[in-house]
């Protein structure tokens, strides 16, 4: 039962991201970037330093002198900046299907950066998914759109932090390290926009729907955190593909999206190596966990 509960909350998780996506990618075609971006992450870490209680405020001042914890806080800027600039340059679908390279990049980045062994059979899968990669941005060709290179960085910069994330001491609480990743943005939606005008004062229906986007960003947050608790991250894993799925009824519903043959390709090709390369590392696990 357990396990059901943590496959459910993994794809509301995933359905609250997507919905999110969908609420930003409209948010910035009337408001600015930095504007939108200052405001999710305001919203955010007003909600954590709220929930944080005595001792999780206590650590989120300690934090800032954790070196791991500033490093994912950087890259947690970074990775916003371009996945919301993505938003509202290219497709929802094509962001989505590009994003799902993460699990790939983090394999990638833990064999180079951390040394993690790594064999031929991920790496050939890693070289695939970056292939459905490439039909999907497609440079070079005529259906080539260079903005589509941003959710590329978005991806190494998730990846970056997710990897970095794996060192920061136990000790830290989740709610510490969650603030400090909405903060990022605050700060990040303040320097864009200082560089790029004077904000847009938003509608009343545009705050309820900045509203409505913290609540998805937030909620999808703590689900996916509760889900981890309640069941193995290896039976979890595979729904968090959802996303996708969720992300592409989103842009043809609703923004009218039409993905074509190689767009679609390309996703088969990335699900298809995100997913060999966890079943691989499960079976990894299973063969060197000790016998009981």
């Amino acid at each position: 039962m357990q396990n059901l509960r943590g496959i459910f909350l993994v794809v509301f998780s995933m359905a609250a991201f997507s919905a999110e996506d969908a609420l930003v990618k409209d948010l910035t075609s009337r408001q600015s970037i930095g504007q939108v971006i200052l405001t999710l992450g305001f919203g955010g870490a007003l909600v954590f330093f709220a929930i944080a209680g005595d001792a999780g405020r206590v650590w989120i001042l300690r934090a800032l002198t954790v070196p791991q914890v500033l490093v994912r806080t950087l890259a947690e800027a970074v990775s916003a900046a371009t996945f919301v600039t993505a938003l509202s340059l290219v497709p929802i679908s094509t962001v989505a299907a590009v994003f799902q390279a993460t699990p790939l990049a983090v394999a990638a980045g833990a064999a180079l950066v951390f040394g993690e062994r790594v064999g031929w059979r991920r790496w050939t899968a890693i070289v695939v998914g970056f292939a459905g990669v490439l039909l999907i941005i497609r440079p070079g060709l005529d259906g080539f759109r260079p903005e589509a290179m941003l959710v590329l960085l978005t991806v190494v910069a998730i990846a970056l932090r997710d990897l970095v994330t794996r060192r920061i001491p136990p000790e830290v609480p989740s709610v510490a390290i969650a603030f400090h990743g909405f903060f990022a943005l605050v700060l990040t939606g303040a320097l864009i926009l200082a560089f790029s005008g004077a904000p847009v004062r938003p509608t009343a229906p545009d705050l309820a729907r900045l509203g409505t986007a913290v609540l998805f960003g937030t909620s999808g947050y703590y689900a996916i955190v509760a889900a981890m608790r309640l069941s193995d991250a290896s039976i979890l894993m595979p729904f968090r593909y959802a996303r996708l799925i969720f992300s592409l009824i989103i842009g043809v519903t609703v923004f009218s999206e039409r993905p074509d043959a190689l767009t679609l390709t390309g996703a088969a090709l990335i699900l298809a190596a995100a997913f060999y390369t966890y079943l691989r590392e499960r079976k990894l696990a299973l063969t060197l966990a000790p016998a009981e």
